[in-house]
């Protein structure tokens, strides 16, 4: 790396909030939480980041209280953790203190995994799985999912009703509240990766012809609303960060927008029902979003949107994600292309995933210019 690390480590304002650093932890699905209730083992996790000068964690995806919120066969899928009940509440209860006892600042992610969710599994096995128009939108031919898992989700079930969608979006209100009861700084929002929200979004699974779907601006109607609950259940202090992406778990190739024009279309209700920042969910956080330009689609969302971006994907490592766990990950230091955006005001955060799951100290490292740990998939089925 040429460039001074320092721009990394420049204070940030997010509503009453100042974030010491611009390096964000992604929220990374950990699954140690037995019976939904986060330990000591998941705050110590946490607080090891937090002490190394991370500036914003975003914990793991966790079950917002809805009973189809989350659901999988694999192995550990009932460690999956949850924002209610009194047990997981007081456990996430230690990871607050934890990360603020190192100066650190954290949100949750509240998770509705929508169609990804299996039938007959998680908290509420018999609970039907929630879906805007009853469909999967796994396009055969072009899926990134195992065929079996295809199989398995093809199958239609019904649309859900007005009722559904106001009890999950009740859900998220409650879990929003719980997070603040518990001392969160901020609300984080999956709607992304082909879970809930992003299946609203998706035109490929949302084709209602009611005020969810239609035009963009309806498919972002569901998402509006989820934020204007978290909205009057937090107050006006709490940031209130939405994750969004083009690509799917279902569709790799899937677009939400292909112009700018048409992403302002969609991010627009969402910065109105009051959204602070978006996280902008991409597999290489610096290539192009759209023809004719090289801004990444961080540097548009915050373009159209007006409202401060983080982007993600890749960082630290050769390999993205999904081609990453076929070997061949190295860990490189591939920092200089996102200083010079967050110098030029492309965007103002950057988040770190799995280099930071691998090394506690990444942040650390990174700002001293040390050599960061070799990467290695160990650390993935523990947590230190």
């Amino acid at each position: 790396m040429t460039c001074s690390a320092e721009p990394l480590f420049q204070p940030l304002q997010l509503l009453r909030l100042t974030l010491r650093s611009r390096i964000v932890m992604s929220p990374m699905t950990r699954q140690f939480s037995p019976g939904g209730v986060p330990g000591q083992n998941v705050a110590d996790y946490y607080r090891r980041r937090a002490e190394a000068g991370v500036g914003l964690i975003v914990a793991e995806g966790t079950g917002i209280d809805h009973p189809s919120a989350i659901g999988s066969d694999a192995p550990g899928e009932n460690n999956i953790p949850v924002l209610h009940g009194e047990a997981a509440l007081a456990g996430w209860k230690k990871v607050v203190d934890g990360v603020h006892a190192a100066g650190g600042i954290i949100f949750p992610q509240l998770w509705h995994m929508g169609v990804l969710r299996v039938p007959g599994t998680g908290p509420s096995p018999d609970a039907p799985s929630s879906r805007p128009s009853g469909l999967c939108g796994v396009r055969i031919g072009a899926h990134s999912l195992r065929p079996e898992v295809v199989e398995r989700l093809l199958p239609p079930t019904e649309p859900m009703t007005d009722s559904e969608i106001a009890d999950v979006i009740a859900g998220y209100a409650r879990s929003a509240a719980n997070a603040r009861a518990v001392g969160f700084d901020g609300i984080a929002l999956h709607g992304a990766h082909g879970y809930l929200i992003d299946t609203f979004f998706w035109e490929e699974t949302n084709k209602r012809t009611d005020r969810w779907g239609g035009d963009r601006v309806g498919r972002a109607r569901f998402g509006a609303e989820v934020v204007k609950a978290v909205r009057a259940a937090v107050g006006p202090d709490m940031p209130i960060m939405l994750r969004y992406s083009q690509w799917k778990q279902q569709d790799y190739s899937a677009r939400l927008a292909r112009t700018p024009g048409e992403l302002e279309m969609l991010l627009g209700p969402l910065v109105d029902a009051g959204v602070d920042v978006f996280d902008a969910s991409t597999r290489i956080f610096w290539k192009p979003a759209f023809e004719g330009s090289d801004m990444t689609l961080a540097g548009w969302t915050k373009k159209v949107s007006g409202k401060p971006s983080v982007a993600v994907g890749g960082v630290g490592l050769s390999k993205d994600l999904q081609t990453g766990f076929a070997g061949g990950t190295v860990s490189v230091n591939n920092l200089d292309q996102a200083i010079t955006r967050i110098e030029r005001g492309e965007f103002d955060l950057l988040a770190v995933g799995r280099s930071l799951l691998v090394d506690p100290e990444w942040a650390l490292k990174a700002r001293e210019g040390k050599p960061f740990k070799p990467f290695s998939v160990e650390p993935f089925s523990q947590l230190y």
